[in-house]
């Protein structure tokens, strides 16, 4: 039976979702707090959390950053703002998926469902196979999703952990600007190229060791590098 954590302020729904869920053969807990939900999400093991964006007391994507610095929960994120901002800072700051006040309780069953079966088939590719990337005391689980430095778990955004493994996967490679938007952003990204310059400096507040040499080289004109 899998276990479903429902984070969410209004206790309608909230209680809607639960019967919902319970019907359907899951066991589930309610909170309708942030601080309580986050407190619920970090002492116990959920095989997913319904998170809803606007909560009292810590926010939706505040609750969803601090379970990430230290868990792999599922996380479905539940909200009545549409807007893109909102969508992508969820997704950016952990969540699995985003669905929209009001839903069909059919559209959010389906997408706990998909996530779930999404899981389960990864950790069963992860128990046989695991591929690495290590530049210098720096490791990446492809896999897994996880950087680590020497045993330390560094917690990094979608697009920080990807431009970080473009860099990772072509030491000593010279790797100009528009080359790293279209890896990681796509080629058809409406973004400017200087938000590769913002996001390396996102990653280098991140990975780098105070007083040390960075890991990542600028290359003046061109782009980014990590030497071996």
């Amino acid at each position: 039976m899998h276990k479903i954590l429902i984070i969410e302020d209004e206790k309608n729904l909230a209680r809607f979702v639960e019967l919902e869920l319970k019907h359907e053969g899951y066991e589930t807990e309610v909170q309708n707090n942030g601080r309580a939900g986050l407190e619920a999400a970090l002492s116990d093991d959920w095989d997913a959390i319904l998170l809803d964006l606007m909560l009292p007391e810590l926010n939706g994507i505040e609750v969803c950053r601090r379970i990430r610095q230290v868990k792999n929960t599922p996380i479905i994120m539940m909200t009545a703002r549409d807007s893109v901002i909102d969508r992508v800072s969820g997704l950016d700051h952990g969540a699995d998926d985003y669905i929209v006040k009001p839903f069909a309780i059919e559209e959010l069953l389906a997408r706990l469902r998909a996530l779930l079966r999404r899981i389960d088939i990864e950790g069963e590719q992860n128990i046989t196979k695991q591929t690495t990337v290590t530049y210098r005391d720096i490791t990446v689980e492809k896999e897994n999703r996880v950087v680590r430095r020497g045993d330390e778990v560094i917690e990094l955004t979608k697009r920080e952990y990807e431009l970080l493994l473009a860099l990772m996967e072509n030491v000593n490679v010279v790797l100009a600007r528009d080359v790293l938007l279209n890896k990681v952003w796509g080629y058809e990204t409406e973004v400017e190229t200087n938000v590769v310059d913002v996001y390396i400096r996102y990653l280098r507040n991140k990975i780098d060791v105070p007083n040390e040499e960075s890991y990542i080289q600028t290359v003046r004109g061109t782009g980014y590098v990590m030497r071996s």
